[in-house]
């Protein structure tokens, strides 16, 4: 009976060890298992990580270039197409499920040539800050002295019209008398139409320093009471006007003052009022009437 008290003892004694042998062998595989649930999850939160963080700098990457585009420079084809680098990037590593590390080396290389071609783009920039203002400037110069000049051709066009004025001659002092023409050629002034053989026609021409000299023609004109023109009663048109005169005066002209004196013969004078008129070319240029009783 002891002895089989004894064995029994020794049995339990050695299931109590075995269990206590598993149990310690549970507790280390269960510590292990823990410890490699852990490493995979830091693992795995690390790797989200810098996932997100090269997300988020690829972002700022394409903001940059988005704004830079926006511009619309002369680089802008070059700035679309290192954009579209950055979101096929982006599109790659959303995609992905493991380590993204080698995706860094790629950021930071798009990292570089995105700030090489910013800073070229600002360089353009202010070129064209620099080629505007100069631009401007040029407007305004050109503006100013296209005001100016047109200044100037307004004062040479009143000058013109001043000088073409002032150059023009003057006809003064017209003076119209008949007279009675004795067979001795005496000439005796009258103011009786029947008596009256011709008609004395003068005037000046005053002196002018700026006028043209030269050969000068005037067209004297008479007209008597009953609306005839007297003398040769020729015409001539002047810019579609047309001028029927008496005769013409032919002056030479030398800036100095001329008296011009001309007799117009006739017969049979009617009574009335006379109207002589002096034309340069088409032009009035004096007048006088009289009167024959």
């Amino acid at each position: 009976m002891e002895d089989q008290q004894r064995n029994a003892s020794s049995s339990l004694k050695v299931i109590i060890a075995i269990l206590a042998i598993l149990l310690v062998g549970s507790l280390v595989y269960i510590y292990k298992i823990s410890n490699d649930a852990k490493t995979v999850q830091t693992e795995l939160t690390r790797s989200v990580s810098e996932k997100d963080m090269v997300m988020k700098d690829l972002q700022q990457l394409k903001t940059t270039y988005d704004a830079a585009i926006a511009e619309n420079t002369s680089m802008s084809d070059e700035l679309i197409k290192e954009r579209d680098k950055v979101v096929n990037l982006m599109s790659d590593i959303s995609k992905s499920k493991g380590d993204v590390a080698k995706y860094r080396s790629q950021y930071q290389k798009l990292q570089s040539n995105m700030k090489v071609l910013i800073a070229e783009n600002e360089g353009l920039k202010r070129e064209n800050v620099t080629l505007a203002s100069q631009r401007d400037s040029t407007v305004v110069v050109l503006g100013e002295s296209k005001k100016y000049n047109e200044v100037l051709v307004g004062q040479n066009e009143e000058l013109s019209k001043t000088v073409e004025k002032g150059s023009k001659l003057t006809v003064l002092n017209m003076q119209t008398s008949a007279y009675k023409v004795r067979s001795s050629g005496k000439q005796i002034a009258t103011d009786k139409a029947g008596r009256a053989d011709v008609l004395k026609i003068s005037f000046t021409i005053a002196e002018n320093q700026i006028a043209k000299s030269g050969d000068k023609q005037y067209y004297v004109q008479v007209i008597d009471s009953k609306n005839n023109v007297l003398g040769d009663k020729k015409t001539e048109t002047f810019d579609d006007i047309t001028l029927t005169y008496s005769f013409v005066v032919n002056v030479k002209y030398e800036n100095k003052t001329v008296q011009v004196s001309e007799d117009l013969r006739g017969k049979d004078f009617a009574k009335g009022t006379y109207y002589v008129n002096v034309f340069d070319k088409n032009e009035l240029v004096s007048k006088t009437s009289f009167t024959l009783k």
